[in-house]
């Protein structure tokens, strides 16, 4: 997908044609979904969340939370608390 922007035969500027893994990013927005369904404090947080913005950004930003989660469940090597992650 082209992000490039023209005015007058000039560039002006390169857009988000690069934003990270898209089916890693896939997996974790159906993570959040699911999420949603099962854990009151993300539902919570994802009503929040929407109040605020539409349900993509909401969605998304659940999934940000969760790779967040993941990342230092990884590195730090312990279990996942969701009080933690959605406090």
């Amino acid at each position: 997908m082209d992000s490039s922007k023209l005015s007058n035969g000039k560039k002006k500027g390169k857009g988000n044609a690069k934003n990270g893994n898209r089916y890693l990013a896939w997996a974790f927005v159906e993570a959040a979904n699911f999420a949603i369904r099962c854990s009151t404090p993300v539902q919570r947080f994802y009503q929040r969340k929407k109040a605020r913005t539409n349900g993509v950004v909401a969605i998304k930003a659940v999934a940000h939370k969760l790779a967040r989660a993941a990342y230092h469940i990884l590195r730090d090597q312990v279990a996942f608390d969701v009080t933690k992650a959605f406090a």
